[in-house]
């Protein structure tokens, strides 16, 4: 199982935020780079980075600081947040971004989805972040009506092997993740899918780890890090068990 710290961005600064709600930005550092710099000393494989800004309001203020972390870390970058568009996509892409997910592009614009996949499908995951049991966009502001494991499944047939699966009502909550949600996308999907929010506890990230068999192979880590419950080198011995 892969451990993906996560570098949340807002306004260029580290922060994490409860259930995405604005009114509860936490700055952990006003230096993002320094941040990310930190986490590949520190051992860490991927790195899990969103834009914030972007995902919210489509801006695009962040790009110096993202651009930069590309260019100084050595270990791959996962980028997610405002990725709606393919010229946007093709810049991280040459900036050195390993992998972009994209979130409410997927739902409301499956024709840019496809032509991704088609000219970069090895770079390209879907984020599927759940409220009220139905995807959500817009920076988790918007419900659809669409169904988590049947909207993914639909897009594995149409070539999306790696899935970033959240539920937004866990997140920042550190009270464990939706482990059934993850599976379930695992199964419709028969792909690769990558459990984010809610991990408080080793025991957690161990519980995750039970699932690797059945297609839950990463495990995004944020809130729980920057507070200390656990560092990133005891997170990585627990992930690394035979």
């Amino acid at each position: 199982m892969i451990l993906y710290p996560a570098i949340d961005i807002k306004d260029g600064k580290c922060v994490r935020l409860v259930q995405g709600r604005d009114d509860t930005t936490k700055e952990y550092s006003s230096n993002p780079v320094q941040m990310a710099l930190h986490w590949e000393r520190e051992g860490a494989e991927w790195l899990h980075i969103v834009d914030l800004d972007a995902a919210l309001s489509e801006s695009r203020r962040n790009e110096d600081t993202i651009e930069e972390i590309l260019r100084v870390v050595r270990i791959p970058v996962q980028l997610g947040g405002g990725m709606r568009d393919l010229p946007r996509i093709e810049k991280a892409i040459a900036w050195g971004a390993s992998r972009i997910v994209i979130g409410t592009a997927a739902v409301e614009n499956y024709e840019m989805l496809h032509r991704a996949i088609e000219r970069h499908g090895d770079y390209i995951a879907v984020g599927i972040d759940v409220k009220h049991d139905h995807i959500a966009t817009r920076g988790w502001k918007m419900e659809t009506e669409s169904e988590p494991a049947h909207f993914a499944k639909n897009l594995a047939l149409h070539g999306v092997s790696v899935f970033v699966v959240t539920d937004i009502a866990q997140d920042g909550m550190l009270t464990g993740p939706n482990y059934a949600l993850a599976e379930r996308v695992a199964q419709a999907t028969r792909g690769s899918v990558i459990l984010s929010g809610g991990v408080g506890s080793l025991e957690d990230i161990l519980k995750a780890r039970t699932l690797g068999d059945r297609g839950v192979d990463g495990v995004i880590v944020g809130k729980a890090l920057y507070e200390e419950k656990f560092t990133l080198k005891e997170a990585l011995r627990v992930t690394a068990r035979s």
